[in-house]
């Protein structure tokens, strides 16, 4: 069996190689060629942690395994940890043999902002210019350096419920060349592209906040209960995801469901877009939608193509097992 360290992970996980991996995997579930297993996501009763498990297999890439991990919110303050905390294993799936273990935390953000930025590339106007940023918490800044490569953006604006941590993601945007400006939500409806990256319970956005031609990724509900956006601006838009299945179920559309405001037929798995039987956005006025919701197949695909780049570098720890 192979290990990655976590330590390894920035060394060898580009944006670009992220990107591809994820793009591929979503296009071959679009195909019927990979597909996830049932989440299991509960809250522990101890350091008022979430912990669970994603999995998948994709039989075009041959990648089989799960990722184990959560949230433990009280890390950073308490430990200087980060919050977030995974480890991903791929087993062969030939023989159910265990391949590799590979940390997780950075390929999780890696692979989550990758996936927003997917949507961004596919659905967003080719002429937008006003990137919108909800949340400015760590993953966020990962969000905004990959959104930033698919658009030439010119302005980045942005809001969070702390508002002192916006310093954050203007960091990034002005490393990037691009200027920034804290605003206040209905100030939204200026962004071409919104991105929400928050754990939030109630939602920031809401449908009066976006304007005709906007493209919204929804990227921190991943649980049942969460909820970023209002429900209604779900029925205003074209609505995208990673998975219907979680989508309905623990991601955005969950609350726009339930509400009779969408129904799962109403939903499409980007990956269709990716693969062309789908035409993604239809006009410069449409409202596109997507619904990260975060699958298991996304981790597998990041951490098997980062094993490959570890076993060329000599980096990979060989273990019997």
């Amino acid at each position: 069996m192979l290990i990655v360290p976590e330590r390894e992970i920035a060394n060898l996980m580009t944006r670009e190689a992220a990107f591809g991996a994820v793009e591929k995997v979503f296009a071959a579930m679009a195909r019927d060629e990979a597909y996830n297993f049932p989440v299991v996501r509960e809250a522990i009763g101890h350091e008022d942690a979430l912990y669970g498990f994603k999995g998948g297999f994709d039989r075009a890439g041959a990648t089989l395994g799960l990722k184990a991990g959560g949230y433990w919110p009280n890390n950073l303050d308490k430990r200087g940890l980060i919050n977030h905390q995974s480890t991903v294993f791929l087993f062969d799936p030939d023989t159910g043999m265990p391949s590799a273990m590979v940390g997780g935390n950075l390929l999780t953000a890696l692979r989550t902002a990758a996936a927003s930025s997917v949507s961004i590339k596919h659905l967003a106007r080719d002429d937008a210019k006003v990137l919108g940023m909800i949340g400015a918490g760590h993953q966020a800044t990962f969000q905004l350096r990959a959104a930033l490569e698919q658009r030439r953006f010119e302005k980045v604006i942005g809001w969070n419920y702390h508002p002192e941590m916006l310093p954050n993601i203007a960091e990034v945007a002005e490393a990037a060349g691009v200027p920034f400006e804290a605003a206040e939500l209905p100030g939204m409806a200026e962004a071409d592209v919104i991105i929400s990256i928050t754990s939030a319970f109630a939602p920031s956005l809401m449908a009066d906040h976006v304007s005709p031609g906007t493209h919204v990724a929804c990227m921190g509900t991943d649980t049942k209960g969460k909820q970023e956006v209002e429900a209604a601006l779900l029925a205003r838009a074209s609505v995208f995801t990673d998975e219907v299945a979680q989508s309905v179920s623990i991601g955005e559309a969950q609350h726009a469901v339930a509400a009779g405001l969408v129904g799962e037929a109403d939903i499409t798995q980007i990956g269709a877009v990716i693969n062309g039987t789908h035409p993604g956005r239809s006009s410069a006025e449409e409202i596109t939608l997507f619904d990260g919701t975060g699958v298991g197949l996304q981790d597998l695909a990041v951490a098997a193509a980062v094993v490959e780049l570890a076993v060329e570098r000599g980096v990979a720890i060989e273990v019997d097992f």
